[in-house]
């Protein structure tokens, strides 16, 4: 088995489905992370958002990171797992009051506005708490991420960021809103990009607005680029941690930081993706006029990605080193979209087999449902001995 995979033996007789993550590949993918930022003096915030496992985000507060949060759960989450506030931002469209507020309670590093409604608001709470909020304006860039429409942020008809022409609005306002603090501008045009192009019109679309706001005479701390790289789905042995190297060094090479000014990312799903597996047991292989189903006891309640996005994950069959055979991949949730994958490869799979949904660590576990009154899965880890 690849360092990838899943320990068969040891592991093979819990209940399934279950989540399965390689905290070993984990360690190594920050480590990675870490070091290919700090060439450059970068800062890294963790994505909450790809994965809250408690013992995920613990690893990964351990490494100096910081974490972006959308929620005040998530803030929460990340306090809770051992991130300090000076280096949680908050990000989302729709701060609730008490969210914000939970922000401003825990004196966070940075809340990354969207609007000016947004905007006036947390100065009205901070006002009342006696608090100055930072604040970085999240700008919409125009910018395509060339990914898939559910998962792009930066164009003119998402509902995320500023608006370019909103802009002197926003800047115009400022001034008089006293218990705010203008520290950065952020950005964040999509999620699973796998080509380099998008990041570099980002860096020359995001040096325009930088210096748009220094030429009105705001000083920027921090420039924020968010996240969005991707991961190779379809080998995930081949390239288990993604391209740190090149990713930083396209901000670099095209984004120059001016004097005493930091630069940001927010790395969720290259952090987590590959370290985790959705692992499954065949309940019946069922042939149809035309096919062959292959029925698990996991379905999009615990991995909604392939119905929500059409995604692909690589499937393996553990247990089975029989000639390969086409099938269909399903669930055992009563709609049509509960569907892994349709003719596919797999080894001839029979009642019993173990199934190895790959490439989950991400957007698996976080967004799993209890549709169908199904039970949440229970998670385990490559450094806990199961007997």
């Amino acid at each position: 088995m690849t360092e990838g995979n899943f320990p068969l033996e040891e592991f093979s007789h819990l209940r399934t489905p279950f989540y399965f993550y390689n905290t070993n590949l984990l360690r190594e993918t920050i480590r990675t992370a870490v070091a290919e930022a700090a060439r450059y003096g970068y800062h890294l915030h963790y994505a909450v958002k790809a994965n809250a496992n408690p013992r995920i985000l613990s690893i990964i507060s351990e490494y100096g990171v910081g974490a972006d949060c959308v929620s005040g759960g998530e803030i929460q989450a990340a306090l809770d797992a051992g991130f300090p506030a000076d280096k949680i931002v908050f990000a989302g469209v729709g701060k609730a009051d008490w969210e914000i507020e939970r922000g401003l309670e825990n004196t966070i590093f940075c809340f990354n506005v969207e609007s000016l409604p947004e905007l006036e608001i947390i100065n009205e709470l901070a006002t009342k708490k006696a608090k100055t909020a930072r604040i970085a304006l999240r700008i919409n860039p125009e910018v395509d991420a060339h990914t898939h429409h559910h998962i792009t942020t930066g164009k003119k008809e998402n509902k995320f960021g500023i608006h370019p022409e909103q802009l002197d609005a926003v800047l115009d306002r400022l001034p008089s809103l006293l218990q705010v603090q203008l520290i950065g501008i952020h950005f964040h045009i999509g999620s699973q990009l796998t080509e380099i192009e998008p990041f570099q019109k980002l860096c020359n679309r995001a040096n325009e607005i930088r210096n748009t706001l220094e030429n009105r005479g705001f000083r920027l701390q921090i420039v924020n680029f968010g996240g969005g790289l991707g991961i190779d789905y379809e080998h995930p042995d081949a390239h288990l941690i993604p391209d740190f190297k090149t990713y930083f060094e396209t901000f670099h090479n095209h984004f120059p930081s001016f004097p005493g000014q930091e630069i940001h990312f927010e790395p969720g799903r290259s952090m987590v993706g590959q370290c985790g597996s959705l692992i499954s047991k065949v309940l019946y292989v069922k042939e149809g006029s035309e096919k062959k189903f292959v029925i698990l006891d996991a379905g999009f309640t615990e991995l909604i990605r392939p119905a929500l996005y059409d995604a692909y994950h690589t499937i393996e069959n553990l247990t089975s080193n029989e000639p390969e055979e086409i099938y269909d991949v399903v669930g055992p949730i009563c709609e049509s979209s509960d569907c892994f994958a349709k003719q596919i490869l797999l080894n001839r799979t029979q009642r019993g087999d173990v199934i190895a949904i790959r490439s989950a660590g991400a957007y698996g576990e976080i967004m799993a449902s209890q549709y169908n009154c199904r039970q949440l899965p229970l998670a385990y880890f490559s450094e806990n001995r199961i007997s």
